[in-house]
């Protein structure tokens, strides 16, 4: 990388390309889709300034407490410290915040306060009625900005209760369902109209809605339905699909399952599906979220089954293509159904599914030689030669999910492709100018946090359209002298997990799996930050070509380097215009990818060349009173 001067103007609003390269230096934040400040609410529980980094945590992100449980993290795939030896606990750490301040404490006041106002349109809304298909992440994200800016939202949800895959599809020993119906009613305490036992296409339509003075529609239904492989033996009694069994288990009205039960497929789905058929099955009562158990006969069950299951009481196998390295699984998933259990058959694909009397007897599996052609094309290639018969009584497919379109009618105006709702890429207005979708069923099965991003453009799209404005997504950045220190031992600091149930407790019940960091493990893990947002900026005019800063980095990432070794790079040839480059001399690089802040660098300057300098940065919306040119108006 080539030397980099800080802007002259430090506090200015731009457009996001002018300040690309410093946005992506912090590699968490950028990789985050709603932009989510993860270097600095890890940095402010360092310091102990809890509250600070709950506001950080909820601005962008009306499903923040969730997210603390259960989100992808894209943020830990991208953490610079992971290039040095393991990603910060990102998630974990939001977990360990949201506990304090979010709406499972019972108070929505912080998370209606710390709501970033920027991110949503300026101009209001005139309270038109806008109606919200599905109250699940996506849909409950647009009702809750359109509230905000001033329309009112009514939700139908198909269900008894909201959440969407967040109650049905993520196991119950993961997500506490009293969590999730607090952050919805958080959402809903803005004034959010909610209508249960709703099903679009059987007791209301689309032009339904529109007859009764909706002025605009989102369509947030998600990918209801699992799918199942076409091979012999699929329709015996006893094969299910993963979706399927995940709804019926954590909605409390499970399926019969035997003793030995087959998983197929090779992620967090598959690990979902196997570590819950491991566990007991747990009834829901009539009129509560979960059954009061008492506490001490349930203890008694959970060593029972226990012991049972060391003599061999439930088998699970989880079936995949993938090598064990290749799995899209999560490590900590992989591992703690390991624990749990869950034997693994790698490199196996489906070949049959056998049955006796049209109960499953057995699953076939044919040894799979690779997953992806020389393109890297999912094409897998199998050796018939090599088949395991795995004795099995249940098989559960959790190989995907797929749309069920079917309240979908011509006068709707709303077009599909592929099985999905067809929608503007930029907008995610439908074919019907009033119409408006995104996540999973626009999109394809995504993160949670993907959800909650998509929507928040959808939302947008959805209030210029009624307003005929564009809005736009801008930068604002400010450049300032850092000021910090690194906590003693920083730089020793392994990541730790937050502490999770005995594995026998684990398998034998559906207590919660993870626990939450203590208050000092905690601060050690987020003392594990490399600050991405500090950098180390020169001023070239000052530099003397000491090579003082060269001898002290400790990542040896700064160098001196001649203009000669540098015109094999097209840009640098390019500016010497046939130059003698002799004449040149020599330019300071720097490599940033494991940069540590150690500013030891800008400590050994001489002449002050080199500075310590926060880039501050954030988005906000800015309205203009124009119609949009990539929205379609229709005859509104």
């Amino acid at each position: 990388m080539a030397t980099l001067t800080a802007p002259a103007n430090p506090m200015e609003l731009v457009q996001p390309d002018e300040s690309a390269y410093w946005v992506e230096m912090v590699k968490c934040r950028h990789a985050c889709p709603v932009h989510t400040d993860a270097c600095g609410y890890v940095n402010a529980i360092a310091e102990g300034r809890y509250e600070d980094a709950y506001r950080i945590i909820r601005a962008t992100n009306p499903f923040a407490s969730i997210c603390g449980r259960v989100c992808g993290a894209p943020c830990e795939l991208n953490c610079r410290r992971g290039s040095l030896d393991e990603p910060v606990a990102i998630r974990a750490l939001k977990r360990f915040v949201t506990d304090k301040f979010g709406p499972e404490t019972g108070d929505y006041s912080k998370h209606r306060e710390f709501a970033n106002e920027k991110m949503l349109p300026p101009n209001r809304g005139n309270y038109e009625r806008v109606a919200v298909v599905g109250g699940g992440v996506s849909g409950m994200t647009v009702a809750h900005d359109l509230t905000r800016i001033g329309y009112k939202v009514t939700v139908f949800e198909a269900d008894a209760e909201p959440g969407g895959m967040t109650r049905v599809g993520v196991p119950v020993y993961r997500l506490p369902r009293d969590l999730v119906m607090a952050e919805i009613k958080a959402i809903l305490s803005l004034g959010v109209e909610l209508k249960c036992n709703m099903r679009l296409g059987r007791d209301f339509t689309i032009p339904s809605l529109r007859a009764e003075g909706f002025a605009a529609i989102f369509l947030g239904i998600g990918l209801p339905k699992g799918r199942k492989l076409n091979v012999e033996g699929n329709e015996l009694e006893g094969v299910y699909d993963g979706m399927e069994f995940l709804r019926s288990f954590n909605e409390g009205t499970p399926m019969p399952l035997g003793e030995r039960i087959v998983v197929v497929g090779g992620g967090n789905v598959a690990y979902d599906v196997a570590r819950s058929a491991l566990r007991p099955a747990w009834m829901k009562s009539r009129n509560e979220e979960i059954a009061e158990i008492n506490r001490e006969q349930q203890m008694a069950y959970d060593v029972a089954r226990s012991a049972l299951r060391l003599s061999g009481d439930k088998e699970i196998h989880v079936v995949c293509l993938e090598s064990r390295e290749e799995m899209p699984a999560d490590e900590i998933e992989i591992e703690e159904g390991r624990e749990e259990g869950v034997k693994l058959h790698a490199r196996r694909g489906p070949r049959s599914i056998e049955g006796r009397d049209g109960k499953v007897r057995a699953f076939r599996a044919v040894k799979c030689v690779s997953v992806f052609d020389e393109n890297k094309k999912f094409n897998p290639k199998f050796d018939e030669s090599d088949i395991e018969e795995i004795p099995a009584d249940t098989v559960i497919f959790a190989i995907g999910q797929t749309s069920d379109l079917s309240f979908l009618d011509p006068a709707d105006g709303v077009a599909s492709e592929r099985g999905l709702i067809k929608v503007h890429p930029e907008t995610y207005q439908t074919t019907a100018p009033d119409v408006f979708a995104c996540g999973d069923i626009a999109h394809g099965p995504r993160l949670f946090i993907d959800a909650v991003a998509s929507a928040q453009i959808a939302a947008r799209s959805m209030h210029d359209y009624l307003r005929r404005t564009r809005t736009d997504v801008v930068l604002r950045r400010n450049w300032r002298p850092a000021s910090y220190t690194m906590a003693e031992g920083w730089e020793s600091f392994g990541r730790e997990n937050p502490p999770a149930l005995d594995p026998a407790r684990r398998a034998s019940s559906v207590d919660i799996v993870e626990e939450n960091f203590s208050e000092a493990d905690a601060r050690d893990q987020a003392s594990r930050c490399l600050r991405c947002n500090v950098n180390t900026v020169f001023d070239t005019s000052k530099c003397v070509g000491c090579n003082g800063c060269v001898d002290v980095c400790p990542e040896h990432l700064i160098r001196l380097t001649p203009v000669r070794d540098l015109l094999h790079v097209p840009e640098w040839a390019a500016m010497l215009d046939g130059a003698d480059p002799e004449e040149f001399g020599a330019v300071l690089m720097k490599d940033e990818s494991t940069c540590l802040r150690c500013a030891m660098c800008a400590s050994r300057c001489p002449t002050n060349a080199i500075t310590m300098q926060n880039f501050d940065f954030a988005w906000e919306c800015v309205s203009i009173p124009a119609p949009n040119p990539k929205i379609n108006y229709g005859s509104m």
